[in-house]
């Protein structure tokens, strides 16, 4: 009988479906690397791009480029368009706004509404929200009304801002009235501006009563938190000419005798925003049911919290609670065009990373629900994903766009101290789907978590650089990142590597071959997204950077000199597979990576990049990629 190891912790794979999936994806692995041997090897990139084609068309394009680029800087950094999300009645597409930080509250409905005469806020205390800031959310029935406490002192709302004052909101109105009754009402304003109340049907807008001096002037109120957690809230100061600032917290409460709990908050829907937020970092008890009290405020399984949090709702889930061997669910992701990831990547559209991390969340998140973790109580269990194939089946701009996955639960084995589970999913937009992939999740103890061999079952494997000791060269991304509004460069939050060396020709398939060492920052911004108390960096990050060094070889390498607006794309159908087994701490010194150039693909209208790489931690390989694909091609007109 042989005996397989999963991160330390040995188990018999004969009949568990642990052993297919494993099977399954080292025979997807084998028969990627076979291929990629079998293809014709490619002539040096240099040579070729300073050919005297290349070079006959780049003083032709000189200006033409010049003025494209004005243009592409102008379109994708540092705004993006705002259109209509999923869930409302109306288009956005003239109204431009800047991308959002990634720590930003995400509304739950978008509006082109930001400002508001006396008409409307008499509609907003008739509970018409939905008719003001035309937006509407199937299943709720949204009654929270404006002034419902208070008769309505304000007369007219200026301004609202989503990202204004501090950068978590700011109302500007006039009011006749009392000054603390107006400085409610314009927090009630920026609430269901953002469609807080959309969380919890028939919900209401609540905050501490409290009767002040009556007068005529304009208040200010500048949001200081906004939350899903512990209920839905707006919490600011007001400030009126003459009067002493006012702290403002206005909440969403549930209707008197509902539930909050799955199934509850809203018919017909299992989960929404409200119960995402409380699985991040919450109640779990409300976001996954009473069974899950005992992981609150514990490390235990967890989505991402802040701007990692990449699923919205689950609209179906056929399965049942115990049953762990399969199940099929339908989840929704709205992704909108002010999102920080269009700000900061380097991508025409969504970068990779987002592809890959909203689909693992909503393949995870019904897993989990259907509880392979209650059949060890009182475990310590951390989730991790430890690979998968996905491929992109069609290229579409994914700008205020809701992305509907279809996800299946395929099958569930229970080890001791650790779990692991098979799924199947496609996303679609329109019904259309446009991206398609299996993976697997393990549950691990934390004696399985200290005891990770890597990919090489402990042994410290080196880089190929390390066995081919040979000159490089080096590309500043640093240096280039500096520049600003400069073209076709990840930035801030997606600043991932600093620099890459470049061994031309190298590699094992002589191609070119890519090198990059960065230090761990403890404070790096998504340990506190990833997870609440079991930080990690995410394994799509690690992707990310894989990817940004192919860009950056790419740019190098005189790629996009010949087209006059370039842009980089996921490419379609090009199945990428990716192998985990192991993680990157706080504590982890550095990340390392490489890249072997496998193939560079010519077209009409432009250039796609084939490669397999590694990371290691100190002394251990832990991420495998194979067949990433990176194109730069002409950026193409959308209607």
């Amino acid at each position: 009988m042989t005996v397989l190891e999963f991160d330390g912790v040995p188990f018999d794979p004969v009949g568990a479906a642990a052993a297919k999936g494993t099977t399954q994806e080292t025979q997807a692995v084998a028969t990627s690397t076979a291929a990629a041997k079998a293809r014709p090897q490619t002539a040096g990139p240099l040579t070729e791009i300073r050919s005297g084609v290349v070079a006959a068309h780049r003083a032709a394009l000189t200006a033409q480029v010049a003025l494209q680029r004005a243009m592409w800087q102008r379109t994708v950094h540092p705004q993006v368009p705002l259109a209509g999300q999923g869930h409302s009645n109306s288009s956005i597409s003239s109204a431009r706004i800047s991308a959002a930080p990634e720590w930003a509250f995400k509304p739950l409905a978008r509006t082109t509404r930001t400002s508001l005469d006396r008409a409307a806020l008499v509609r907003l205390t008739q509970g018409d929200a939905g008719g003001v800031f035309g937006y509407r959310r199937s299943g709720v029935e949204s009654v929270a009304r404006l002034a419902a406490a208070d008769p309505l002192a304000l007369t007219e709302v200026v301004t609202i801002e989503l990202r204004g004052g501090t950068g978590n909101g700011r109302v500007v109105a006039h009011f006749d009235g009392d000054v603390r009754a107006a400085a409610v009402q314009a927090a009630e304003v920026f609430a269901l501006f953002t469609g807080m109340q959309l969380c919890l049907s028939r919900s209401t807008l609540v905050s501490e009563p409290a009767a002040s001096e009556s007068r005529t002037g304009t208040v200010e109120f500048i949001v200081t938190e906004i939350d899903l957690v512990p209920r839905p809230h707006v919490t600011g100061t007001a400030s009126v000419t003459g009067s002493v600032p006012l702290e403002v917290t206005v909440t969403v409460a549930e209707a008197t005798g509902t539930g909050v709990g799955p199934g509850a908050a809203v018919p017909g829907l299992l989960l929404n925003e409200f119960h995402m937020t409380h699985l991040a970092r919450g109640d779990q008890a409300i976001a996954m049911g009473t069974e899950f009290a005992e992981y609150t405020g514990v490390r235990a399984t967890r989505l991402p919290t802040g701007g990692l949090l990449l699923v919205d709702r689950v609209l179906e889930f056929e399965g049942a609670r115990g049953k762990l061997d399969a199940a099929t669910y339908r989840t929704e992701y709205d992704s909108p065009a002010d999102s920080w990831y269009y700000g900061d990547t380097a991508n025409e559209s969504m970068p990779h990373f987002v592809y890959m991390e909203t689909s693992l969340q909503a393949a995870l998140l019904m897993g989990y629900y259907a509880g392979p973790t209650l059949t060890q109580p009182g475990v310590t269990l951390s989730l991790r994903n430890l690979g998968g194939t996905a491929t992109v089946l069609r290229q579409v701009d994914l700008r205020d766009k809701t992305i509907e996955q279809t996800s299946r639960l395929l099958s569930t084995t229970i080890l001791p101290g650790s779990s692991l589970q098979n799924f199947d999913y496609t996303l679609s937009v329109d019904g259309e789907p446009f991206y398609t992939g299996e993976t697997m999740f393990g549950y691990f103890s934390d004696e399985a978590l200290a005891n990770q061999t890597g990919l090489d079952a402990g042994r410290s494997v080196p880089t190929w650089l390390d066995e081919h000791p040979q000159a490089t060269r080096t590309i500043d991304v640093a240096a280039r990142r500096a520049v600003p509004n400069g073209r076709l460069c990840a930035r801030r939050t997606l600043a991932l590597i600093d620099r890459v060396d470049v061994v031309d020709g190298g590699g094992k398939y002589k191609a070119g071959y890519l090198h990059s060492l960065r230090e761990i920052d403890p404070s790096d911004w998504y340990f506190a997204r990833h997870f609440h108390l079991d930080p990690v960096i995410p394994g799509s990050l690690g992707v990310e950077s894989v990817i940004h060094a192919i860009q950056e070889w790419m740019l190098d390498a005189g790629f996009a000199d010949a087209i006059a607006d370039p842009v980089f794309r996921i490419p379609s159908d090009i199945a990428f597979t990716w192998r985990y087994r192991g993680q990157f701490l706080p504590t982890d010194a550095t990340v390392r990576l490489e890249a072997h150039i496998k193939e560079i693909r010519r077209g009409a209208d432009g250039v796609t990049v084939i490669a397999d790489g590694s990371l290691w931690k100190p002394g251990l390989r832990i991420y495998e990629l194979i067949d990433l694909a990176v194109e730069l091609g002409a950026r193409e007109e959308r209607s």
